[in-house]
């Protein structure tokens, strides 16, 4: 082969990956805007700080992205979709139980998540805000391609968020008995 058509060989091998690249992104795009987890927020007890209709925007989008996130760190057992949406003891706690979830060979289906979030406070500062959600989803146990289990949950959960360069980052995310 001649250097002329190694150079285009290599030039079309670049765009290949270029164009695998942009596929696999809009993939990962749409999966984060998945209307399948539905989130209503409620602002109006928010303390001592109103949250301002951007903040309010991004905490939607964030919050549906992490669980649409957290989601797919469960159900393929992988720890990737974890980067970004969560930090701290969140995070931490999610690359535990998906450690734990790939030496059983056991992963988790949330499927229909509704989340009903509530704020209860913003910090005077804008650097944290925790609120309070009551996720409805039905959970199913998946051993390789058999489910295990099938439930429908409710369960209460305490969050606390805080802005990062580009979102709203989960922190805490504490499973409690009711609020």
């Amino acid at each position: 082969m001649q250097p002329a058509n190694n150079a285009r060989c290599s030039h079309r091998g670049l765009r290949i990956v270029a164009v695998l690249a942009i596929l696999v992104a809009s993939s990962l795009y749409s999966r984060a805007a998945d209307p399948a987890v539905q989130v209503q927020l409620d602002i109006k007890k928010a303390e001592p700080r109103a949250v301002e209709s951007l903040t309010e925007r991004g905490i939607l989008r964030d919050y549906r992205f992490a669980w649409t996130s957290m989601a797919q760190a469960l159900e393929f057992n992988t720890l990737d979709p974890l980067e970004g949406p969560f930090a701290g003891e969140a995070k931490q706690s999610l690359r535990e139980t998906v450690l734990g979830q790939q030496r059983s060979g056991l992963s988790q289906r949330c499927v229909g998540q509704q989340h009903r979030l509530e704020v209860v406070f913003y910090a005077p500062e804008g650097d944290v805000m925790e609120m309070h959600d009551t996720a409805e989803y039905q959970l199913q146990l998946v051993d390789g391609t058999k489910v295990v289990s099938d439930d429908r949950i409710v369960q209460h959960f305490v969050v606390l968020m805080t802005p990062g360069a580009d979102r709203w980052v989960i922190r805490q995310l504490q499973a409690v008995p009711r609020f």
